[in-house]
């Protein structure tokens, strides 16, 4: 195979290259000028002289003239050869690194990064190299961290479905209605955190179809309102909901949005004590239109404020599970809310003072 040079080499002899045109131009430029301007300059002193004489200086000047150029040209040609190579050395130097530092990423070593030691583009490149191996890095630590929640998670309802056909089998447990529907439950839980999953990751991928239209929040309030007015009257809880006067609407899908809401209207219910209010709102702030869901549970301390949207994190996991909750409902809501172009935040006071969870869409005038 034919080896290819490199990126050193190539610069040296590029710089050669220029070298070698330069003094082929200046040797014809003085080859063609040189002899009249040197006739010119004499002037009648060489008329004198006879044509012999003149003859003979014409030749001395030439050789000198020719001696001069090749010194000159060998000076130029080693002076080149250092310059150059100190020059290809800086700068194939960096892009060496940055090919064997890429080399041990794509080993798995996402560790690696790139001193940033000029302002130049080299350093504009290993800042972009540094910042995709963040980006790697943190999405090989969340595909890690996911396996291992998502083996958590499944263990339970298997180790439950395992432990019942046992018994099943062994004659242990009774074929009756109580173990069919604990069955159907662990496996309606299994099929719960799948489709979960495809959902999560679908909306984090923006591979989830997004139908944007003009939606009218009071209108979409009032209809969560509904369809949660028979489990917050169930659990006790008032649901309250209050929007301005006034016209306010957002550009998102309409059904996308009224998940995001859901899930947060559904937490709020869930983890609310019996009998204490939920608030509903809307406002409008600026470019944007908040949506915040407020309750009188469990709280969050500042630390919980920002983990409570990573995959599976729970606040209080056994209570959660409890509940029934598959743990990745609020990164769902996050992934579908940045899709659509918003955010979504936590505020607490603190534990057991309540939360709101807050959503912030672009309005639409």
């Amino acid at each position: 195979m034919r080896r290819r040079l490199r990126l050193r080499d190539r610069l040296l002899i590029s710089h050669l290259l220029v070298v070698a045109v330069g003094l082929a131009t200046v040797f014809g430029a003085v080859g063609l000028v040189a002899p009249g301007a040197f006739e010119a300059a004499m002037g009648p002193s060489m008329t004198g002289m006879g044509d012999m004489m003149s003859g003979a200086v014409r030749a001395a000047f030439q050789d000198a003239v020719g001696t001069a150029l090749l010194v000159a040209g060998l000076a130029a040609v080693v002076a080149a050869i250092v310059l150059s190579l100190a020059v290809a050395v800086r700068l194939s130097r960096p892009i060496a690194r940055l090919a064997d530092a890429s080399r041990r990423i794509a080993e798995g070593r996402y560790a690696e990064r790139m001193p940033v030691s000029s302002a130049d583009e080299i350093g504009e490149l290993a800042m972009s190299f540094n910042q995709m191996t963040d980006s790697l890095e943190s999405t090989e630590r969340r595909r890690l961290e996911l396996v291992g929640d998502v083996a958590h998670e499944l263990r339970t309802p298997l180790a439950t479905l395992d432990g019942y056909l046992e018994g099943l089998q062994d004659g242990v447990v009774e074929a009756g209605e109580p173990t069919w529907q604990l069955l159907r439950r662990e496996t309606a839980r299994l099929s719960r955190l799948v489709d979960d999953l495809q959902q999560l990751w679908r909306a984090e991928a923006r591979q989830l179809p997004l139908s944007p239209t003009r939606v009218d929040i009071r209108t979409m309030l009032d209809a969560v309102r509904e369809r949660f007015a028979a489990s917050a009257a169930e659990h006790g809880d008032e649901l309250r909901v209050t929007v301005p006067v006034g016209e306010l609407a957002v550009e998102a899908d309409p059904d996308r949005l009224a998940q995001v809401v859901d899930n947060l209207v559904s937490n709020a219910i869930r983890y609310s004590p019996e009998g204490a209010p939920v608030a509903l709102h809307a406002v409008a702030d600026g470019d944007d239109v908040v949506i915040a869901v407020s309750d009188q549970g469990v709280g969050l301390t500042a630390e919980q404020q920002t983990r409570v949207f990573e995959r599976f994190y729970r606040v209080d996991p056994s209570r959660a599970r409890a509940l029934g909750g598959s743990g990745i409902g609020l990164a769902i809501a996050r992934a579908l809310t940045e899709a659509m172009g918003g955010r979504i935040w936590a505020e607490s006071e603190g534990s057991g003072k309540g939360s709101t969870f807050s959503i912030a869409l672009p309005r639409v005038r």
